[in-house]
């Protein structure tokens, strides 16, 4: 009972670890941290309970898509630190990386620049029983494509042409389809990208192609706003998401997202652990030390 209890204060701390994602600026550039009210700490509380809670949910739906041969693919848009990556990380977290992948497809190469551009997005559609998050989707033509001006005029337009029926064609085949926009504020998004200049840890996730979105921010709404108008359609509307605040916006997408499929807990058999088998024969060999991974900790 102990290792299990041990175990569980093990999985505890995963979940402080990753809420390192939320120091402030004051606190990575060295400034006194601010004090903890009560009030804090109870929401701080609520929102981990929250969390666990519908954690539990997506279990649960994972289940029923496994059990029912349902496809799902989820779409996460939104600017550059808009906080895609953290509810993606949130809904992933306790789900079978085998039913539940993330698809986070780098830059095309010269051989996929010249495939049908939506190719390349095909290989990474789900079979039955499975559920496709992606971060960044097709939708890349249609926002950093066009400010950049990665694409040609005629690209655009026929993206626009083509995307509704590409996606009506999904949904005719089974495939259940939703899209999610993550918006932020401009005083917001500058603020996450101090954080990730100060720490060491995040600065990774800062590309040139970040920073230079700072300076495009009005191109950017532009083209998210054009986006949203040609390519919202029944089936498959888009989803807003206001993420200023990362814990509401994690809890929000994560509800809504159980909200729309219809699924039910599956019964599952009792597990019953088989007793150990030994045999008289056999003798376990020592592991040679030469190949042991030294215990610095």
């Amino acid at each position: 009972m102990r290792r299990i209890r041990d175990d569980l204060i093990d999985s505890y701390d995963e979940e402080l670890e990753m809420e390192l994602e939320d120091r402030t600026v004051a606190q990575l550039t060295g400034a006194e941290p601010p004090s903890c009210s009560a009030q804090d700490k109870e929401h701080r509380r609520q929102y981990f309970r929250e969390l666990f809670r519908l954690q539990g949910e997506l279990v649960k739906l994972q289940d029923w898509v496994v059990s029912t041969g349902h496809k799902v693919v989820i779409l996460f848009e939104g600017r550059d630190a808009a906080g895609k990556g953290g509810v993606i990380k949130r809904i992933t977290q306790r789900l079978n990386p085998r039913v539940c992948r993330v698809v986070a497809l780098a830059a095309p190469n010269d051989r996929e620049r010249t495939q049908w551009y939506f190719q390349r997005y095909v290989s990474h559609l789900p079979a039955a029983g499975e559920i496709m998050l992606f971060d960044r989707s097709w939708y890349n033509r249609a926002g950093v494509e066009r400010v950049m001006g990665f694409c040609t005029d005629d690209q655009y337009e026929e993206f626009f042409r083509t995307v509704p029926e590409f996606e009506k064609m999904l949904v005719s085949s089974g495939i259940q389809l939703i899209k999610y926009w993550f918006s932020i504020s401009d005083e917001e998004q500058h603020l996450r990208f101090l954080g990730r200049i100060y720490d060491p840890l995040k600065q990774w996730k800062l590309s040139p192609m970040d920073l230079e979105s700072r300076s495009r921010w009005e191109e950017y709404t532009k083209a998210k706003e054009i986006m949203l108008e040609r390519t919202h359609i029944p089936e498959a509307p888009w989803w807003v998401v206001q993420a200023v605040d990362k814990k509401k916006a994690r809890l929000n997408c994560i509800h809504h997202l159980l909200q729309q499929m219809p699924y039910q807990e599956t019964e599952h058999p009792d597990i019953v652990l088989p007793e150990r088998v030994r045999h008289e024969d056999y003798v376990r060999q020592p592991v040679p030390q030469d190949i042991v991974v030294p215990e610095i900790y």
